[in-house]
């Protein structure tokens, strides 16, 4: 973009945090409003909510005003033009609903499905969009193996036909068995997501033994084999689309750390190589991380600039970026004068630290939580259980009494079962290693919110009221079946699920939720998919619904999970990071690591053991470093780390990469 002091700070105010987090308020109140809209959680006036609807439109028009002050106009119609689509329509949309409901008219909100996309084309929201794109790049492959797979589930409905469709069999309710085709191909589909099992298969088996071989092979092939192949195809093709992604986010980044070489370099001397000196590189880090300290700043220099020349070239000055990325932790040793100087007062609190720290102690402290967790699931009305449970609490809580406070304390204990977890190696590496990619999921999770709203909007609009919820206490003759006579005897009214229903946003989010476990879901289905309630192409709601969700984004979200697991589990240090380390052990800065981001609880314990009584302490600089976590903070961190062996440091690129796209200068991500 333009480089103009104007344009800077505009650039600037556009990337702060304020202006960042704005967004996503008015995106969120923007989503929000479907609580209040009908058919509402809370009800409120058509003129509230437009306006509140207005101004959040209002605001994003505004960005995006700001925002092609910035980009150049060639750049600005990628991901901004989809936002301009989606305002304008949304306007479109609000001012038609609006003219028809102040006359009198049925009206549709369709433009509320549109809502969640803003949250995936914002330029804050690039991990989200990166996922849909590796969504869309994988459909091809996939659709290959759906189209076979559903060629499977029709030869196999034909074959049931035939087989079963003439002999009279009767399912448990009394309705004809396998007589029509569409049924049989919807039960057999269900069959794959195991949800009718062996409910679907009783009629022929009690008919006859052999019928069994039919619904095997079926299994066999079409769960065990083709999901078994949407898994792989899902992965190998995911893997190979993000593997793009993160090398053009690479080249992307290269490309940009080269240009600000070459605004800073400065020549040593006639037909020297091009250089950046250490007060310029100190400027500059100070413009972008301003709250690190001074002996960081000069660690940081220091691993660069191995030969103490005063200044640094081209390779050194783009890995500023991956150096940044590091979490370094200041500890300044003065800390410990109070400590020690307490433990000298009471002597007898240095023997009290000498027992906690000695191993026996942590044996026995996670012997008592181990028997204590067996007490807490056995009968409380038991006397011996009952007062075992109390000479526990007296160990941790003396002086408390009252039931109330015990049954609070009980839950809060069941938590220390996580330290009894954490003291086994294989068991503590797995859990750091579900924590260290457990931000990156938050993608995932934004990625199945954005799909549930689009399908809640749209279920809504078909379904609402057709089934009623009647609280425990109510009398109404309408419960029986739902508020709807045309499910009198169905199952669904039968197991009392009248509250999954579309009525309102949140009962939709928990239907949607429902059928993404699959459990039983064919019940839900039912009431949906029959042709008096509804009509029966509402099967086609909710199949989509499950191939998108179940087979498409939940088989990529595993494969990312596999994939991040693998790599935070078994890949060691970056190669800058354990230059880092070199450098602060070799000038004697460095905090001793042990117990360091190996548990849970280890990690908190070192960081209290460091404040302990030590002679060695009082010589010891008044600052020290130490690496905080080997994990990725960021996502497109742990993706360079997928990839990083594929990808050549070397390979600086001088001209501007495909494809770049506008993102915010953030160093804590790669």
């Amino acid at each position: 973009f333009d480089t103009s002091p104007q344009t800077v700070r505009l650039y600037l105010l556009y990337n702060h945090w304020f202006m960042q987090t704005l967004v996503y308020v008015f995106i969120i109140v923007n989503l929000a409003l479907a609580l209040f809209e009908d058919p509402a959680v809370v009800p409120l006036p058509i003129w509230a909510t437009s306006t509140t609807e207005i101004i959040c439109l209002s605001a994003f028009t505004v960005r995006m005003i700001h925002y092609a002050k910035i980009i150049p106009k060639d750049k600005f119609w990628k991901d901004p033009k989809n936002i301009c689509i989606i305002v304008v329509l949304s306007f479109i949309d609000l001012t038609i609903y609006g003219a028809l409901k102040s006359t009198g008219y049925f009206a549709i909100r369709w433009s509320r499905v549109l809502r969640p996309l803003l949250l995936v084309n914002v330029t804050e929201g690039r991990q989200l969009r990166r996922a849909f794109r590796s969504i869309r790049n994988a459909l091809p492959q996939i659709a290959y193996v759906f189209l076979l797979f559903m060629f499977s589930v029709l030869v196999f409905s034909l074959v049931a036909l035939k087989l079963f469709g003439k002999r009279g069999l009767l399912t448990i309710d009394g309705s004809p068995y396998f007589t029509d085709y569409v049924d049989i191909v919807f039960d057999l589909y269900v069959l794959v997501t195991t949800a009718n099992s062996p409910d679907v298969m009783m009629p022929a088996y009690n008919y006859s033994d052999s019928f069994t071989i039919f619904f095997i092979l079926y299994i066999v092939i079409n769960i065990y084999t083709f999901m078994s192949f949407f898994l792989a195809v899902v992965y190998s093709n995911y893997k190979k689309h993000l593997k793009e992604e993160v090398r053009q986010l690479v080249k992307a980044r290269r490309f940009k750390m080269c240009r600000a070489f070459s605004l800073l370099q400065e020549a040593r001397g006639e037909g020297g190589e091009p250089v950046v000196t250490q007060a310029k590189w100190n400027h500059l880090v100070k413009l972008v991380k301003p709250n690190i300290s001074i002996a960081h700043r000069e660690l940081l220099w220091s691993v660069l600039d191995d030969q103490n020349k005063g200044h640094i070239g081209k390779f050194a000055f783009v890995q500023l970026a991956d150096l940044l990325s590091i979490q370094v932790i200041t500890v300044k040793s003065h800390v410990l004068m109070p400590f020690n100087m307490f433990v000298h007062v009471l002597p007898i609190w240095s023997s009290v630290c000498w027992i906690v720290c000695f191993r026996m102690f942590v044996h026995v402290y996670d012997l008592i939580i181990l028997v204590n967790a067996v007490f807490i699931g056995l009968d409380e009305e038991n006397p011996v259980v009952s007062n075992a449970e109390w000479g526990d609490l007296v160990l941790y809580a003396g002086g408390y009494t009252g039931r109330q406070i015990l049954d609070i304390v009980f839950i809060l204990r069941v938590l220390r079962l996580i330290r009894l977890v954490d003291t086994i190696k294989r068991f503590r590496a797995i859990i750091n290693t579900l924590i260290k990619i457990g931000p990156t999921i938050l993608t995932f999770g934004q990625l199945i919110v954005v799909v549930y709203y689009i399908f809640a909007m749209v279920g809504m609009e078909l379904f609402k009221g057709k089934v009623q919820f009647f609280e425990p206490n109510s009398t109404s003759p309408d419960q029986e079946y739902c508020g709807n006579p045309l499910l009198k005897g169905t199952t669904f009214a039968k197991l009392n699920y009248c509250k999954n229903n579309f009525n309102n946003v949140v009962s939709s989010f928990i239907v949607l939720l429902e059928l993404t476990v699959v459990n039983q879901w064919h019940d839900i289905l039912y009431k949906y998919r029959s042709k008096s309630v509804t009509h029966i192409s509402a099967r086609i709601f909710f199949i989509l619904f499950h191939i998108v969700v179940v087979i498409i984004i939940i088989n990529i979200f595993v494969a990312f999970i596999l994939e991040a697991f693998l790599v935070e589990y078994t890949v060691d240090k970056s190669d800058l990071q354990t230059s880092l380390e070199k450098k602060i052990e070799e000038l004697e800065l460095n905090v001793q690591q042990d117990g360091v981001d190996t548990g849970l609880v280890d990690a908190m314990e070192s960081n209290d053991n460091e404040l302990g009584p030590s002679e060695a302490a009082k010589q010891k600089p008044s600052l020290m470093f130490k690496i905080a976590s080997r994990r990725s903070r960021t996502v497109d961190g742990l993706l360079q780390r997928m990839f990083e062996t594929e990808i050549h440091p070397e390979d600086f690129e001088e001209e501007e990469p495909e494809n770049i796209n506008f993102s915010n200068p953030v160093f804590d991500s790669v």
